[in-house]
């Protein structure tokens, strides 16, 4: 049983990172000059919608989802607007925790909320797929022990990745390498007593290092938690019990 769901994980898992690589080769036919820096809001915009796309056909034909107690027209069209209120809360809250961590409030405005868009893409909408608009069963997820399912755990490991690499992503920035991604790519020097992390933030690439950190990141725990789960079965068998 253990080792059939975690093949199963692993085929979602492997189809979702495809979706990525897909996002990033294929607009390259439609759009001129495409590239993940040159274009890159371009390249965040495809790879967001791709996982999104993705994560919900694949859940949905698994049937991973948790089952509703009503089969009203009327139900599932609450179901659904509540879903896609709690990812525009989460993607208001990432905003504000970017913000908070530095990012300009009104400058680079829009490049800050699409950062947003994508964090909540690779954790909040893979929360709603697997367990639902449930608030209470995603306290329990990420709760100590919370985890009941396999499904559970690889959530825990894909998020908790995701949102540290965006977060090692943004380290890059306020070093001295004079890279175009670090600072306005006009040449004009930025003042000297602005701080570096400010200095980063303005710049007009702004948030390629947080984008693909976060990528990098959702990816990595997409191969690490059947890795993972497999290697602890015994544990987590005991566990769920």
């Amino acid at each position: 049983m253990w080792d059939v769901e975690i093949r199963g994980m692993a085929s979602a898992h492997a189809i979702i990172a495809s979706s990525i690589f897909m996002a990033t080769v294929m607009p390259a036919v439609f759009v001129e000059n495409f590239s993940v820096y040159g274009t890159h809001m371009v390249w965040l915009y495809c790879v967001a919608g791709s996982v999104a796309v993705v994560n919900i056909a694949v859940f949905w034909l698994l049937g991973i989802s948790p089952p509703t107690k009503k089969h009203t027209l009327s139900y599932k069209i609450n179901r659904l607007l509540r879903s896609c209120l709690y990812f525009l809360l989460s993607c208001l809250f990432f905003h504000t925790v970017v913000v908070l961590y530095g990012a300009p409030l009104l400058e680079s405005a829009l490049e800050t909320f699409s950062l947003a868009v994508l964090l909540s893409t690779l954790t909040t909408l893979r929360c709603l797929c697997i367990l639902g608009p449930n608030v209470q069963a995603w306290i329990r997820v990420f709760s100590r022990d919370g985890a009941m399912s396999v499904w559970d755990t690889s959530l825990q490991i894909t998020t908790g990745c995701s949102v540290i690499g965006a977060w090692l992503g943004a380290f890059p920035i306020p070093l001295d390498w004079d890279r175009p991604w670090q600072h306005p790519g006009l040449g004009v020097q930025c003042p000297a007593q602005e701080s570096h992390l400010s200095r980063g933030f303005e710049g007009e690439v702004w948030p390629i290092s947080c984008t693909l950190g976060a990528t990098t990141g959702f990816l990595t725990g997409l191969l690490a938690a059947p890795v993972w789960i497999h290697w602890h079965r015994k544990q987590l068998t005991y566990k769920l019990k």
